[in-house]
């Protein structure tokens, strides 16, 4: 399966317990078809006194969502994302005003 957001790009979660938040894609896992975005999912976890964090307790941090739930944002409004080739050059482009992205 093709996937139409890269990493950098603004998305707004469109399903799930955290519906409505914005947030920049960290990173994309392709072969699990999840993304990580900043600011969204939040999880807290527990780790152990190390030498980088000698008191330990609990992280909070961002865990993977499913890209099915994502979508990406051109200005504030929500898009889907089309391919097209552009003179030599295949360019991702915006379903919703036709400009490339």
């Amino acid at each position: 399966m093709k996937l139409k957001i890269k990493s950098g790009d603004t998305v707004r979660v469109m399903a799930g317990d955290h519906k409505g938040e914005e947030g920049k894609v960290v990173t994309i896992f392709p072969s699990k078809n999840r993304a990580i975005v900043e600011g969204v999912n939040m999880i807290s976890k527990h780790s152990k006194p190390s030498a980088q964090n000698p008191q330990g307790g609990i992280v909070k941090k961002e865990a993977s969502i499913n890209i099915s739930n994502l979508m990406l944002l051109e200005g504030n409004v929500a898009t889907k994302v089309g391919y097209r080739v552009e003179g030599d050059k295949k360019v991702r482009f915006s379903k919703k005003s036709d400009k490339a992205i």
